[in-house]
Formats: C-alpha cells, structure tokens, sequence
C-alpha cells in the first residue's frame, strides 16, 4: 500500500506551523519577562516609598543601556552556537582606550573613537578566526583572549589607567533632550536596531541557520564561516561601546570596571529565551531579561543587600529560567491551547 506524496502546499503549512510555534514560545518569554520586570518595579513600592517612581525608571533605563548594548554582542554570539567570555577585557580595553588615546578636549574624538571601536572589533576577529579556522572552543578561545588582552591592558596602563572622558561620551551618558536623558534615546534606537539586525536581515537569517544545525546550513549555501566569525567582532564592538559609555557615565575607567557584566550578559540572554546551544532566541527577549536583572540590581542595591546575595539571586533566576524554557513546557502549553 502506497501513500500519495505530500504537496508543496503541505510541506508550506508545516513550515509555517513551525514558524509560529517558534514566534509563539519566543513571544511567551518575552512577554512573560517583561511582566515580571513590571511588577517588580510598582513592588518595590512596598518595600520603599521612592523605589517604583519615574526616577527609578529612569536609573534603570540608563544603567540598564550598558547591559543591553553588551547582551546584542552576547546574543548574536550565543545563537550561533558559541559563548564570548572576553566581554569585561574588551569593556575594560574600550575604556582604557577612550580616556588615554582619546581623552577630553580633543577635536579629533569624533575620528578617534570610532578606532577604538576598530581595535574592539580586531580582537573580536581574533576570536573568530580561533573559534573557526583553529578549532577551538568558543570558551577556552575566549578567555585565553581575554587574559591577553587584560595583561596588555595591565602593561599599558602600569596598572593605573589616565585621562578623562571625551566630552561627546559625557554628553551621551548624561545629557538630556527636553528633559528625556539621551542615553534612554540612545537605548530606544538601539533596540530598534540590534532587532533589525538580528530578525530582518540576512546576516541575522545566517545566525539562525548556523546556529540550528552548520552542516545543514552549509549544505544550503549559507556562508558558514562568515556567519561564526561576525559575531564575535560584533560582540567585541558592544563591548568596547560599553567600555566607553561607562567611562561618559562615570568620567574615568579603571583595570576592573567590565568585571561585574560577564554573568549578567549570559543570565540576561538565558532569560530572555535564547537557547544556550544556539539556534534560538530574539533581542526584544535579551532586552527583557536585561532590564530585569538591571531592575533587579537597582532593589537590591536600595535596601541594602550584599552583592554576593545579588549574585546568588541572579544565578537562582539563571536556573528558574533554564527550568522554565524547557522545550516541554512549551509543547504542554500548546497541547493546552489546541484542546
């Protein structure tokens, strides 16, 4: 007994089923953070009459503008498949850079900053091309970058990094337009952005691919290697940017000051729903996650909690998260919705 081959029409509406499932398990999370975020805020009400205002907003829009240029970078380098773990040497090394090959008064900064972010971006080319070419591991590769470039930060500086910061950084962390701050302006646009990028773009649609299954990708044209290594320049770019805001935000930078962000930018990722093997994942749902441990720090930081219990809170979060996203999950709440 023979059974009639299926149509084209058949296999595009299993194709558009799969695509719905994915927006709909991704949407969840995405909405589901964001929530969370919501409730937190008018929460903290209870706790404290001036946690829950607009200024609390505002210090959360702008603290939380470093973490979500920094997770675009984290992001894009998870849904290949892969994971950056050099991102607070190259915040530090866009810092350093900033304040003594730039500094203040300079009338070439305009010229000058973008070579900082160049020389971000070369280091996260010698990530790629370890990753692919070499082989080995995203991690390992990453870290080993990480610790060369900490060292040459150490030399460079003699461990006391010089200069102030360029006055165009100062203006775009503390800034206003109207009275709304431009780094909340900044964040808006660069949300819009890095979602472009990653959903509405080829490069974006090669991630995915590359991310899902290589061999696959590769068998369907995709240019594989280009599509592992950008990420990582991508994500040392944002991490260089960072480096930078932090220094417009607090006019000086220092040996340590990317060393609170690693954690964050892979549990803000996590919880927004990418999957940790690739393949999975929006940036509306980094941003989500991103303002929420931003929102998260910023209570715990008002009523007084140490920063070794917001850590084991973030990692509680990071474990619930991994719990919740499970593929299961997801399959017995459509199973819910199709009964």
């Amino acid at each position: 007994m023979t059974t009639a081959p299926q149509s084209n029409a058949d296999f595009g509406s299993v194709a558009d089923k799969r695509a719905s499932s994915t927006v709909s398990r991704e949407t969840i999370s995405a909405v589901t953070v964001t929530v969370l975020c919501i409730l937190m805020l008018f929460g903290s009400r209870f706790i404290s009459p001036g946690l829950g205002s607009w200024a609390q907003v505002e210090t959360v829009l702008v603290l939380g503008s470093f973490l979500v240029v920094l997770c675009f970078g984290q992001g894009v380098v998870v849904l290949t498949g892969g994971l950056d773990l050099s991102l607070p040497s190259l915040i530090t090394l866009g810092g350093i850079l900033s304040t003594g090959l730039v500094g203040d008064h300079n009338p070439a900064q305009l010229l000058l900053l973008p070579v900082v972010l160049l020389a971000c971006g070369a280091v996260g080319l010698m990530t790629g091309l370890g990753v692919v070419f070499l082989r080995v591991p995203p991690f390992i590769m990453s870290m080993a970058v990480a610790i060369i470039v900490a060292s040459a930060a150490l030399g460079i500086t003699e461990g006391t990094p010089r200069g102030a910061a360029p006055e165009s950084l100062q203006a775009l962390m503390k800034g206003d337009l109207f009275g709304l701050k431009w780094s909340i302006i900044f964040l808006i646009g660069f949300v819009i952005f890095g979602w472009l990028v990653q959903s509405r773009t080829v490069l974006g649609r090669y991630m995915y691919a590359v991310g899902t299954n290589v061999e696959a990708a590769r068998i369907a044209g995709v240019p594989v290697n280009l599509a592992r290594i950008l990420p990582y320049v991508i994500s040392a770019i944002c991490s260089g940017f960072v480096g930078m805001m932090l220094v417009g935000y607090s006019n000086g930078a220092t040996l340590r000051m990317g060393d609170d962000y690693l954690l964050p930018s892979i549990a803000a990722v996590v919880i927004g729903g990418s999957s940790i093997l690739g393949g999975r994942g929006t940036f509306l749902g980094t941003v989500s996650g991103a303002i929420l441990l931003t929102t998260l720090g910023t209570i715990i930081s008002a009523i007084g909690l140490s920063f070794g219990l917001r850590s084991i809170i973030e990692g509680f979060i990071i474990l619930v998260a991994l719990l919740l996203l499970r593929d299961e999950i997801f399959e017995r709440l459509r199973a819910i919705r199709r009964t």
